[in-house]
Order: C-alpha cells, then structure tokens, then sequence
C-alpha cells in the first residue's frame, strides 16, 4: 500500500489550493479519507469522548446491514425461482437478466441457494451500482460548490435506498429517486449532519407517490413476469372481513420472521434487522431506547385495535405479533428510525419519538388501509416533530432545575 500512499502524496498540491485541480478536491479527498486515516491532528485544545468518528460508525452501520444484503439477495432470488417454477406461464422479469442467470448454468430452482443468491444479485447490484453512481454526483456536485468534503454519511444512504425497493423497480427510477432524497433530503438543508429528514426514506418516499405503479400492488414484489402476490399487508387490507387473517396464506409467522416472503428487496427478514440491531447497539451506533419503544408503541396500538376489533376493517385483526414481522416495520424501526441525525437525541425524546413511530406506524396501517405499510411515513412524520419534542424534553429540565434552585 506504500506506493499508493506515495502516489496521492504526490498528487496532493495539485488538488490543493492554488493547484490546478483545486475545485475538484473533494474528489481526491473523498478517495484518500476512504483508503486511508486521515494524518491531520487536532492542534488546539479537545475534548475526545470516545475513538470512533464518522467514517467508523457509517461502516459499522454497513456490517450491520450485511444480513439484510443477504436476505436481499437470497429472498428475492427465492421468489422469483419459485414463481417461475411453479407455472409454464410465467417467465423471467428481465430479458437481459435472464440471459446472464441461464448463461451461467443456472436453472429456476427456488430450492438452490447459490442459484437463488445469483438470481437475486441480478437485481439487486445493479440498483445498488445505480443508486451509489447517482447519488455520489450529486454529493460530489455538491461539494465542488460548497467547497466542503465528500461525507461517508451516503455510503449508509446508497446501501438502505435499494433494501428498500421492490427488485423490478425501473433502474432510471432509483436514480431519480437517489438523487431526490440526496438533493431534497439532505444537501439542500447543508449536507450530512444538517438534514431533518432521513435521505433514504425521502427517496422512497418520492418514488412511492411519484410511481406508484412500479413501487406499489402486487406486480412487483416478484422478479417474474405474468406472476401476481401480493405482501402479507396487501392481502390483508383487500380481504374481507370474514376472512381475517385467513387471507394470508401463503405464508406462516416463522416464514415472514425469517424473510422468505413478497416485500421490498431487503426488508423482509426480522432476523436478519435483529441480527443488525444486536450489531448496532453493542457498538453504540443505534439507540436501544428508539427501537424499544418503535416495539412498545407498535405492540400496544395494534393490541389496543385487535382488541376493540372490526366488522368492517380487516387490518383491526392481525395481532400484535404480526405487525412486527410483516412489511418493513422491523427494518424501519432498527435501520431508519436510529439516524442519529433526523432523529430526536435527548434521553426522554428518544422514547417519545420511537413511541410516536410505533403509534403512527399502526395507526396507518389499520385506519388507513389503502397504504398497508406505514412505517415510511410513521418516520417521515416523526423526523419532522424530533426538533420540537427534544425543545419540550429540554424546556422541562429547565423549569424543574429552576424549580429546585428557587426552593
């Protein structure tokens, strides 16, 4: 590695100020501060609480995705497979895809691991090559203006765009959406550590109400063409009352704890975000108190409805249990919920903003059934109230400290 030190020693004066690539600095930045630790060293007086900065925790905060990668990978190769194997009249989602996964010897066998893996990766890399492409220029472009570093904070963000997608989302479209939520989400507010919303959930977030056809229904949880299933959440809401929870029944609860079920590419699995939370709270990264309570007021609104139940809406049905491994609750809860940026950081705030989640993340999925999900806007919503419930949460300190002072 020696020599590649020496050669971006070497290339340094011209980036820097007065070089003739002076504007483009952040781009030779950027690559140096990712191979390498930065040299400098503080001159003046610090105070370090700990030894971790940012370059640290957006790589912790990838390990602890590398579950969910896998599951991405895994389970939408699985449903594909077993799509395609199970009718002579549904046929591979993407011609081109096809072609590299059958010229690699490959046949449509759900029960292959490596085969579903393959399949699963052919969609999956490509969104994720899309979403790194689109959004590192826009943060690149941003950069060059502003005159300011490129952060590690979009690593994180182009790795949670695509687990958040359906896999036959059109390429063009998570560009599109990439470069919304790092524009609108972020940039436009002052860059990583500024923005109120999570970048990533801004992202889907434009995509769902600007393409609703190619992120919603039940023609694109499954990369095969002619085949329709619809998400646990998704039946559930058409069904009939009568029904209940008899709608869903192509998958048991241990199949939707684990993942093996229609949903966005990395969203499905509960195991696999538990696997990341344990990661993220024995770092320190994620806070246990944001994801206890997304768990606490979710379980107690959605036991609060099944208890009151419905004669007309079918959502009030699905117990307490279900809510936490269907949809992307888990996912949200551990991966989203726990920006440290956009969300609330004094003590008692954290457990009002998980709670907030958990309540509002229900309460949209049962009283309004036309969007089954919920948790997206639940965090969208909650990202915006965290400035104003951390002011009340500090604002109450104060007046008991006065209080005290006075007596």
């Amino acid at each position: 590695m020696k020599p590649l030190r020496k050669m971006l020693d070497r290339m340094h004066p011209s980036f820097s100020k007065g070089g003739k690539l002076e504007k483009l600095y952040p781009l030779y930045e950027a690559a140096d501060t990712f191979l390498y630790t930065p040299g400098e060293v503080t001159k003046g007086p610090s105070h370090v609480r700990d030894a971790i900065d940012l370059k640290r925790m957006m790589s912790i905060v990838v390990a602890a995705l590398v579950p969910c990668i896998f599951m991405a990978l895994y389970n939408t190769g699985y449903q594909a497979n077993a799509a395609i194997a199970s009718s002579e009249s549904i046929t591979a989602f993407s011609s081109w895809r096809a072609a590299i996964y059958t010229g690699l010897g490959f046949g449509y066998d759900p029960g292959n691991l490596l085969a579903c893996i393959v399949h699963g990766a052919l969609y999956f890399i490509p969104a994720y090559i899309v979403t790194m492409t689109a959004g590192g220029i826009a943060e690149v472009i941003f950069s060059i203006v502003r005159k300011h570093e490129v952060n590690e904070g979009f690593l994180v963000t182009g790795m949670l765009i695509p687990l958040t997608l359906p896999p036959t989302i059109p390429l063009w479209q998570v560009a599109v959406g990439t470069i919304f939520g790092v524009v609108i989400g972020k940039e436009v507010f002052g860059g990583t550590g500024k923005n109120f919303l999570n970048p990533a959930l801004t992202a889907r977030a434009f995509l769902y109400f600007a393409y609703p056809a190619q992120i919603s229904g039940n023609f694109v949880w499954t990369a095969a063409d002619g085949f329709s299933g619809a998400t646990p959440l998704g039946a559930l809401a058409a069904a009939n009352v009568s029904e209940g929870m008899a709608s869903i029944t192509d998958v048991t609860w241990l199949q939707a704890f684990l993942g093996q079920m229609q949903g966005s590419m990395g969203e499905t699995s509960t195991l696999a975000c538990l696997l990341g939370a344990g990661v993220l709270i024995a770092t320190g990264v994620g806070s246990w108190q944001i994801m206890t309570a997304c768990v606490l007021g979710a379980v107690g609104t959605s036991g609060l409805f099944y208890l009151i139940g419905s004669g007309s809406n079918p959502m009030f049905l699905m117990p307490p249990t279900w809510h936490l491994v269907v949809g992307g609750f888990a996912f949200g809860a551990v991966f989203m919920a726990t920006d440290p940026v956009s969300a609330a950081n004094t003590a008692v705030g954290k457990w009002i903003y998980g709670v907030l989640i958990g309540f509002m993340t229900i309460l949209i999925r049962a009283v309004n059934p036309a969007y089954p999900e919920g948790i997206m806007l639940a965090i969208l919503f909650a990202n915006v109230m965290a400035p104003l419930i951390d002011y009340y949460v500090v604002q109450a300190n104060v007046k008991r400290r006065l209080a005290r002072n006075v007596a």
